[in-house]
């Protein structure tokens, strides 16, 4: 993988993969195990979510001078989405399987328009803007 479209595009299928686990698990109401794949979920977004907010807006801003413009937006939605996070987890503990359905709809939806936000628009624009810093940032995000 030698550009952050293809690299961040291979993260969120993981994490999709991810998520798609967890709802079995609920939808079986296999609740320890439910547990245990919430954990791996949200591992697995919050550590995207990191990548890009640690290491690529941050680049992308800086050579880019865009500040107030997709990395803001991006980030926003990003908010949104552990805010999201914190509620299955407590549908969870609470063995709500209605509600975490309601939820994870919810989240599911902003996660697919986000991803193809970014994949269709950030991701091509960062690689086409950071040229030779592409290595290095995906360097970075790796060693998160």
């Amino acid at each position: 993988m030698n550009t952050i479209s293809e690299f961040l595009t291979t993260d969120h299928r993981s994490c999709d993969e991810s998520f798609a686990s967890l709802e079995n698990s609920v939808a079986i109401q296999n609740w320890e195990e439910a547990k245990e794949k919430m954990q791996k979920f949200s591992f697995d977004l919050l550590h995207h979510f990191d990548m890009e907010e640690k290491v690529m807006f941050p680049t992308f801003e800086e050579k880019t001078g865009m500040t107030q413009g997709p990395t803001m937006i991006m980030t926003m939605e990003h908010n949104q989405m552990r805010q999201l996070l914190s509620v299955l987890e407590n549908d969870i503990e609470k063995k709500d399987k209605n509600h975490f359905f309601g939820v994870s709809e919810s989240l599911m939806m902003l996660m697919q328009q986000h991803n193809m936000k970014e994949e269709q628009m950030l991701y091509k624009m960062a690689d086409a803007h950071l040229g030779s810093l592409v290595n290095s940032v995906l360097e970075k995000m790796k060693d998160l």
